[in-house]
């Protein structure tokens, strides 16, 4: 299967953030964000601009699936 962003989208939830605003947030592109949403890879540097942004793990932000 790959990896899920779930993690990501829960904590989104927790800090009451959409996900424009983590777009805004990280620099990044509306394309990432939409990638994001569908399952789909992303760079290590976005995922280490979102651990940086929250201060978290990067089992804190994605999970693998088998």
């Amino acid at each position: 299967m790959g990896f899920s962003y779930k993690p990501l989208f829960k904590l989104l939830v927790e800090k009451e953030m959409t996900k424009e605003e983590l777009r805004e947030a990280i620099g990044a592109s509306s394309s990432t964000i939409a990638k994001m949403s569908k399952g789909e890879n992303v760079s290590m540097e976005v995922l280490n601009k979102i651990c940086a942004l929250f201060n978290c793990k990067i089992e804190d932000v994605i999970e693998y699936i088998k």
